[in-house]
């Protein structure tokens, strides 16, 4: 949606975008749902990076997540969705492809303030950025096959160029969530630091790529992402196309079917003790 002022970005439904001169911050704006990411979030994601790339008044952003998470991946009543109707994620399939190429083929450097867990397509999301400044607190990870579904919207094409094909296989065929620390210790994540130290570390990042040289900075970038475009290119389709497959699964019904059981169950249980 555009904006009265033509120099304000654009507002969106579940995303804020911030200037701080220079600087483009886009955050991931469902707090109350730890940031995962509905249609409507999908579909954003598929824009923003096609506007910041474009947009005349920054040269740096920064990608980060509203409240305590950075984003908790899929939202459970947009998963449930589709694996009840699994013909609407070829729709979703389609914003995947454009989320991936659109941050990679944003010129700008684009730096992640990881301030709390990255899971799934949150994880994706955070190491497409160039550098990633961790929370201690925070964990990652693609745990696309403990519901039955491929890891096929960017997992398998960034996670080997970030930490080598043999780790990219053990995390990502497990499912399993590392802290920020092992993140940084395996080279997944650039900096891992205590979450008060977070803001002052990509505040001081983010100062000293606007004090150098925009296009060097830039055309550096473009060179760098030239080999990771290449590799998306090449897996990003027989991804979507898995992924789409496992969408219409057994597994993935019934793995579904025991998140929706074990979340009721749980606001049973509250519910219980509240009253």
């Amino acid at each position: 949606m555009a904006s009265t002022d033509p120099t304000s970005p654009p507002v969106y439904s579940t995303l804020l975008l911030t200037r701080q001169g220079r600087r483009l911050t886009i955050t991931l704006n469902r707090p109350e749902l730890l940031n995962a990411c509905n249609f409507d979030m999908h579909e954003e994601l598929a824009e923003v990076f096609v506007f910041a790339a474009r947009d005349p008044h920054s040269d740096v952003v920064v990608l980060t997540g509203a409240g305590r998470a950075f984003s908790a991946g899929g939202d459970l009543q947009h998963i449930t969705r589709n694996a009840a109707n699994p013909e609407l994620f070829d729709q979703e399939a389609r914003c995947a492809k454009r989320i991936v190429f659109s941050m990679l083929d944003l010129d700008k450097p684009l730096i992640c303030r990881l301030n709390g867990h990255a899971v799934g397509l949150g994880a994706t999301l955070a190491l497409l950025c160039d550098v990633i400044f961790a929370a201690d607190r925070a964990k990652i990870g693609d745990p696309h096959v403990n519901i039955g579904l491929v890891a096929g919207d960017g997992g398998a094409a960034i996670w080997a160029q970030r930490i080598g094909l043999g780790r990219a296989k053990e995390y990502l065929m497990t499912g399993d969530l590392l802290t920020a620390q092992k993140a940084e210790e395996i080279g997944l994540v650039n900096h891992c630091l205590p979450a008060a130290e977070l803001d002052a570390a990509v505040d001081a990042h983010c100062e000293r790529l606007l004090k150098g040289s925009t296009n060097a900075i830039r055309w550096t970038k473009v060179l760098l992402n030239l080999e990771l475009k290449r590799i998306a290119h090449a897996v990003l389709d027989a991804g979507v196309a898995y992924e789409s497959l496992s969408v219409r699964s057994a597994d993935h019904r019934d793995a579904v079917k025991a998140l929706v059981d074990k979340q009721a169950a749980s606001a049973s249980s509250s519910r219980d003790q509240n009253g």
